[in-house]
This record gives C-alpha cells, sequence and structure tokens, in this order.
C-alpha cells in the first residue's frame, strides 16, 4: 500500500537517495531540510515529484506543519561528519536533540502513526564484541571529549523513541547505519577525505610513490555500506520492521583503513607510501555489524568494497568545486 512520507534531513546524502527511492515506488514524499549541509540538487532530475518544505528540525511549529497528513515520519536529519564532531558540538547536539523532542510531539499532534528515527554505530563507540550486534551497551566514554557530540545525541535519540513508542504509536523503528558510502556524500567523512587528500597530494608529487598521511596505522577497521545497499535495509524497515525494534543496517565486509586508503590511491592510478600518525582521542580499532536481524526482514548486501568504490572517487574527482567550508 502507498503511503505518504515525511523525510526530515531529506537533500542529506542518505534522506536524498531514500526519498529517491520513495518516489521510484509511486509514494508521496514531503521533505522537511534547511539544506545547510544538504543540497536540493541531489534530487533535481525529480523536483517535481516530492514536496520540498525548507525548514529547521529545531523549530515546533515548522516540524509540526510538515507532518501533518502524512501516514509515517523518517526522521534523518543530524549534523553528521567527524569534522563536525570535534569543531562544532554544541550544533551537533542542539540539532539531534530538539530534532528528536520535536519529531515525536509532531508526530503526537498530527496522528502519525509510524516513526523510523536514524542513530548511528557511534552510539556505542569501541564496541566490547566484533562483530557488533544491537544488544551491546550504549556508551559516552567521556563527556569533556566533543568527538562523542554526535554518539552522545543518538543514545539520547533512541531512547525517547523508543520510549515514545510504548505509547500512542503503531510502529516505531530506530536503525543504526554503519559506515554508508557513495557518491556526493558529503565532504566530513573518511572516503572523501582521502579522495581531497589525494588530489592535494598528486598536485604535489606528480610521479613516483604518493606520500599519503593517516591517523593511526591503518590497521584500524570499518566496514563500509554501499548507499544502494543502505537504502534497500531501511525500506525493508520501514515496510516490515518490528515495533520499538532496533536494526544496523550495514556490510560484515571489514576492512583495513590502510587498504581503503591504498583503494582510493589506486582509482587516481597511483601507488601509495602509507605514513602514519597518532590517532584522535576517542578512535575505534574495529566496527564491523552483526546485521542478522535486518537480513531476517530479507536484508543482503550487494555491493562489495572493491566495486562500489571506483564511482565514488571518479565522483569526487570530478566536483571538487562544489566543497563547502565546514
Amino acid at each position: 500500500m502507498l503511503k505518504s512520507f515525511l523525510v526530515t534531513g531529506g537533500t542529506g546524502f542518505l534522506g536524498a537517495a531514500l526519498v529517491r527511492r520513495l518516489v521510484e515506488t509511486g509514494n508521496h514524499v514531503r521533505i522537511l531540510d534547511d539544506n545547510s549541509r544538504g543540497s536540493p540538487r541531489r534530487l533535481a532530475d525529480i523536483a517535481d515529484d516530492f514536496e520540498l518544505i525548507q525548514g529547521d528540525v529545531r523549530d515546533p511549529a515548522t516540524v509540526i506543519a510538515a507532518a501533518r497528513g502524512r501516514d509515517a515520519f523518517l526522521h534523518l536529519a543530524a549534523v553528521n561528519g567527524t569534522e563536525f564532531f570535534y569543531l562544532k558540538p554544541e550544533l551537533v547536539l542542539d540539532v539531534g536533540v530538539r530534532g528528536i523532542l520535536n519529531a515525536v510531539e509532531a508526530c503526537r499532534k498530527c496522528d502519525v502513526g509510524q516513526l523510523v528515527v536514524a542513530s548511528s554505530s557511534e552510539v556505542y563507540q569501541t564496541p566490547p564484541k566484533v562483530p557488533t550486534d544491537e544488544t551491546v551497551p550504549l556508551v559516552v566514554p567521556d563527556v569533556l571529549n566533543p568527538r562523542y557530540s554526535y554518539g552522545g545525541s543518538k543514545i539520547i535519540s533512541e531512547l525517547i523513541a523508543i520510549n515514545a513508542g510504548r505509547t500512542g504509536f503503531d510502529r516505531v523503528n530506530v536503525f543504526r547505519p554503519h559506515n554508508v558510502y557513495g557518491p556526493d556524500m558529503g565532504w566530513e567523512h573518511v572516503i572523501p577525505q582521502f579522495c581531497l587528500r589525494a588530489i592535494e597530494q598528486i598536485a604535489l608529487h606528480p610521479a613516483g610513490r604518493l606520500p599519503f598521511a593517516l591517523q593511526g596505522d591503518g590497521s584500524q577497521t570499518r566496514s563500509f555500506t554501499h548507499i544502494d545497499d543502505m537504502i534497500d535495509g531501511l525500506v525493508l524497515i520501514v515496510e516490515k520492521g518490528a515495533h520499538n525494534e532496533i536494526y544496523h543496517v550495514g556490510n560484515p565486509e571489514e576492512l583495513e583503513i590502510g587498504k581503503v586508503a591504498r583503494a582510493v590511491i589506486a582509482e587516481f592510478g597511483r601507488e601509495a607510501e602509507l605514513v602514519p600518525s597518532s590517532l584522535p582521542e576517542g578512535s575505534t580499532a574495529r566496527r564491523c555489524p552483526d546485521i542478522s536481524k535486518v537480513e531476517a526482514l530479507g536484508f543482503a548486501p550487494k555491493v562489495p568494497f572493491r566495486q562500489g568504490i571506483a564511482p565514488v572517487v571518479k565522483w569526487y574527482r570530478d566536483h571538487v568545486h562544489l566543497r563547502r567550508a565546514v
């Protein structure tokens, strides 16, 4: 059955991909985004197929107005990107906490029965077991470290969403994306930063092995999820997720960051000479999701990293001019 959706953060990387999928399958979609980090250009080719409200999720009246007449509220708005965690932690928390409070209030006032909330793998920081399932403890290891502004905001979001779901909702779900990547994913994440660093280094070193600085020695691991796989998993949660349940969406292919850097450099036709350095305080050595719960809904990641990385590097190589200052 087709639905009417509100997607907050709908011009962002993940939000725009979700909007595109929902529109393609015939649903009516309304976006709420202030475009401070997102951009309507991501959806320019289907601009006539959805409704866009430019506004701030921190404003209760704006969120309530956007939620009117919707069947489902998909709350993706956030200030993501590791650079922002360190540089603008107060903003990260403000958007995260006010946003989820306003989302719940708007659902209640507008009789929206379904709420789906984006969380993050950052909620458990250094996981006690890898692969990591949804039952691991959620932690903020050090309130003095600004890095945890994002993870802390997502822990609060999960608590508010799940406890709001105990009354008055037909269905509430939380999903935790794991290192989603793809073309036009923003500029504050590891793969875009690797691409930018490669471009800068190639200009300085036009031949030979390319010196390439890393945080740490490159042995730390992450599991990268292609945007197409991410949307497959998220749509399954929207359609089939059990009430008041939390789902990881990711790819169990665990990769060393050093190998990711080498793969990016190889797409520029060069060989990397990795230059290690110290890790920022609060960095995590390993992260890889257990995706058994979302697999039970029918999810199966299809895009291996070796296949997905080439179009991403090409996009950043061709669109450096779109970079915005933090």
